[in-house]
């Protein structure tokens, strides 16, 4: 089975993203469509953190299903990604991420996913990880809500950081499933280039 899913994967690209490892703060909007994208890209390793249910309310723009509404969100992320590929390796963790448990929750991890909804909580995260862990990737979502203004979308980097989305639209917006998913595989395409030019370059 693992031949057939992979056959049609970019040359070259399967044996380096199946060793490497990344982790998900949030399973919400951003962090479901990023492991989805990148259990597809033959990612082997992804850890899952989160700690709320799937409420119907989130089937708008998050990849859960009427059936998953009361599941943990990390639970039902996990069986849809195993549904997808059986073989990839799943570290799921059930609770609230504080930044006394980034080095427990992603320690091993080769990048860093950031999928908050609040800003200051991506503020934190992000300070505490490239304090933590300068020498390591974090990619963030920022400027995903409304729709259209596709042209706006664009990624930014500084140094180990990597900021996907348009950066001023407002959650005051609203959030629509294209758009949230277009930031989520910005997010996941940045993650696939870092591991594969990172790997040419040794």
């Amino acid at each position: 089975m693992k031949n057939e899913i992979y056959k049609r994967n970019v040359p070259g690209s399967s044996e380096i993203l199946k060793k490497a490892t990344i982790g998900i703060a949030g399973c919400g909007g951003l962090g479901s469509n990023i492991a989805i994208s990148l259990a597809r890209a033959g990612i082997g390793n992804l850890v899952l953190v989160d700690f709320d249910q799937v409420e119907l309310s989130n089937l708008n723009r998050q990849c859960y299903f009427t059936k998953d509404v009361g599941e943990l969100k990390a639970i039902a992320l996990a069986n849809h990604i195993k549904a997808i590929n059986p073989e990839i390796n799943l570290t799921v963790y059930i609770q609230k991420i504080q930044p006394n448990a980034i080095s427990k929750l992603f320690g091993d991890v080769d990048i860093l996913m950031e999928a908050f909804d609040k800003a200051e909580s991506k503020k934190w995260l992000i300070d505490s990880w490239s304090k933590k862990y300068p020498e390591k990737p974090i990619i963030c979502g920022s400027g995903m809500s409304g729709y259209g203004k596709t042209e706006k979308l664009k990624v930014v980097r500084a140094g180990n950081i990597v900021i996907c989305g348009d950066q001023v639209s407002d959650m005051k917006e609203g959030l629509c499933a294209p758009r949230v998913a277009i930031v989520a595989n910005m997010q996941a395409n940045a993650a696939v280039e870092i591991l594969i030019d990172k790997a040419k370059k040794q």
